[in-house]
């Protein structure tokens, strides 16, 4: 669980050099021409500086013709548009413009006007940057790379509505007072049958190597991952090749339900974007084995749902685990951070669950938990410190559905745990046994809710932002109304005739 901080902090640095300390509101418009010329040449010549490593990627993959440029949105859906080989590098020179909009946009790709950055502000493009080292091949495309690009505003800062932007600058926040985080995320999905009949449930999909289909799970079933291996290994192929640390696989409580494990990096940014092209890895290798990967939390009434768990512990800068003590117990830091991390889990509610669906999964006896309880070597708590001690101690996340967009977890998160270790409050007692029987610790139970209890948050706006949090809020809030617009079969059944 340990590692080193020089790259975490040299990429600190690196992204400092593009912060001047301000929070931009999406102010677009009338720029200084001169300060904006000025600033964008200087992010342009940064990437330029990474040009080489794009020619050597072309020399290396002359069977490579075209490229994904990837940028992921609010809601962690990967967006972009396909280039040519040609291209590639006039867009380490120059960029690449998005339209703003992308930040604007619910889960099915609509765009909230109430973001304010759609129509209201022209639609307008913002020039899009490689993020360094994120050049790859695509191994389930013979012809095919990939790029992860970040957005800048028109005077050079970077776009302020980029989740990945948010969690760099609570990253900063914390090298600032002289800590490092190091993070692990562990993701769960379901395979499915690719075709289904509108309005129902999916069913499990059937075994490549036996043909058949489950009809229960089968907790950390070895036969289960025997008939599930071709996937499974074509998944780590791709990851190895990728360079995402892929560490373990198991089978979980579903009938076709799985959970694939990262290794943890101490450097909470690379961490998310491991987890962003993990998930495109699952989806892609499913679709090439015909099958459908879902993330969504829940998609079976009475079987347990998708969580995305998160792993994190802190170094100092002598590369310490602050949250080691001299015994399993951890030392004081450990327990500041818990309370830190539940002081602030009624106000991320709405970032650990994000979508109408994601409040389905939290329900008793469920393998969700259901409130704010905290406990060592517990899993029906919302925050469990592992069975470890010494140099791996840690806590782990476990509320987050699998809808959650990793950045804006990991972020809420950190500010959670900064706010703890500054107030220095001791959380209650740890839970023994089980927590789903604690009934007065409960957090939002509704999308809606959650809406109201981030909007009217206190903690975290001091780490993202107040201009963020008002998009995000603003955006949810167009999604939740375009989601209740609609008139669901089942108030048919209900209605219709009854009433």
């Amino acid at each position: 669980w340990e590692g080193t901080l020089a790259g975490a902090f040299l990429q600190s640095r690196l992204a400092s050099g593009f912060c001047n300390g301000k929070n931009y509101a999406g102010h677009f418009g009338t720029p200084d021409p001169a300060f904006s010329s000025l600033s964008l040449l200087r992010v342009a010549r940064m990437n330029t500086e990474h040009l080489t490593e794009a020619e050597k990627f072309l020399q290396q993959n002359p069977a490579i013709h075209e490229f994904d440029l990837l940028l992921p949105d609010m809601n962690a859906v990967l967006r972009g548009k396909r280039i040519l080989r040609e291209k590639l590098l006039s867009i380490y020179k120059k960029g690449f413009y998005f339209p703003v909009s992308v930040f604007g946009m619910d889960v099915t790709g609509e765009t909230m006007e109430e973001t304010g950055l759609g129509f209201e502000s022209g639609d307008q493009d913002l020039p899009c940057y490689p993020i360094p080292e994120t050049l790859k091949v695509v191994p389930w495309q013979k012809d095919r790379g990939q790029l992860l690009l970040r957005m800048f505003e028109v005077d050079g800062s970077p776009f302020y509505g980029n989740p990945r932007e948010v969690l760099k600058s609570v990253c900063l926040k914390m090298a600032d007072s002289g800590w490092n985080a190091v993070v692990a995320i562990e993701m769960e999905f379901f395979l499915t049958d690719q075709k289904r009949r509108p309005g129902h449930p999916p069913r499990p999909a059937s075994s490549p190597a036996s043909g058949q289909r489950e009809s229960e799970g089968q907790l950390y079933s070895l036969t289960t991952l025997d008939n599930y291996d071709s996937f499974l290994k074509d998944i780590s192929d791709s990851a190895d090749k990728q360079n995402v640390p892929v560490d373990t696989a198991l089978a979980e409580l579903s009938p076709g339900q799985f959970e694939i494990n990262l290794h943890h990096v101490p450097d909470a940014i690379q961490a998310c974007d491991h987890a962003i092209l993990l998930k495109r890895i699952i989806r892609s290798i499913s679709q090439k084995h015909k099958m459908e990967a879902s993330f969504m939390p829940k998609i079976y009434p009475d079987l347990p749902g998708n969580g995305m768990h998160v792993h994190l512990s802190l170094l100092d800068t002598e590369g310490r685990n602050v949250f080691q003590g001299s015994d399993a117990l951890g030392s004081p830091e450990l327990r500041n951070a818990v309370e830190g991390l539940r002081s602030v889990m009624v106000e991320s509610m709405l970032i650990c669950a994000p979508h109408a669906n994601s409040y389905h999964r939290f329900q008793s006896d469920s393998c969700a938990p259901v409130n704010m309880s905290w406990g060592y070597n517990n899993r029906t708590v919302s925050i469990r410190i592992p069975a470890s001690e010494g140099p791996d101690t840690r806590i782990e996340h476990r509320l987050a559905g699998a809808d959650a967009n990793p950045y804006l977890l990991v972020a809420a998160l950190l500010s959670g745990i900064l706010h703890g270790l500054k107030e220095k409050n001791d959380p209650p007692q740890p839970v023994e046994g089980n927590a789903y029987l604690q009934t007065d610790l409960e957090f939002p139970e509704t999308w809606e809710e959650a809406r109201n209890h981030f909007e009217q948050a206190e903690i975290l706006p001091q780490y993202f932002g107040r201009e963020f949090c008002q998009l995000f809020a603003n955006l949810k809030k167009g999604e939740q109304s375009r989601f209740f617009s609609k008139i669901a079969p089942l108030e048919y059944e209900w209605y219709l005739k009854t009433v």
